[in-house]
């Protein structure tokens, strides 16, 4: 039997589920508060919790062998990790979560697009099919 701990799938189901907490804890955390101080509280708890899983897996010492592209693309990656909370701190600040979550989301819709276009990855009939259905119901659930 295949160890469920090594499935991408449930480790994917589970990222959803944080995911809406996130945003749930997000809107009732933002109120009263400006949307970067939020932001930055937020990533303090990230930066003290990964640390720590990082330092208790014995993983620390892996940060001297990073090659200088991944070091890169890691920098960029968390520079637009960090635009994307400030941008969705503050959609959060002005719109309900119910419909602030949803356009979020869209980052599925162009994930599959950029790993089309830039990793040169490849969709079926039935991927791009669900990728439409996906941007449809992003839309209806975040318009009236």
């Amino acid at each position: 039997m295949a160890d469920p701990l090594q499935s991408w799938r449930l480790w994917a189901l589970l990222s959803a589920a944080f995911a809406a907490l996130t945003a749930v804890l997000a809107k009732a955390g933002v109120e009263g508060i400006a949307s970067e101080t939020a932001t930055f509280l937020r990533t303090l708890v990230i930066l003290a919790l990964t640390g720590a899983i990082m330092l208790l897996a014995g993983q620390a010492q892996g940060l001297g062998r990073i090659p200088g592209r991944s070091a890169l693309l890691l920098v960029l990656s968390g520079l637009a990790t960090g635009a994307s909370w400030l941008c969705y701190f503050r959609a959060l600040s002005l719109g309900d979560a119910a419909k602030v979550a949803p356009l979020d989301k869209l980052s599925v819709v162009l994930v599959a697009l950029f790993g089309v276009l830039f990793l040169g990855e490849r969709l079926s009939a039935t991927n791009w099919l669900g990728i439409g259905l996906i941007t449809a119901g992003a839309l209806l659930v975040a318009w009236r």
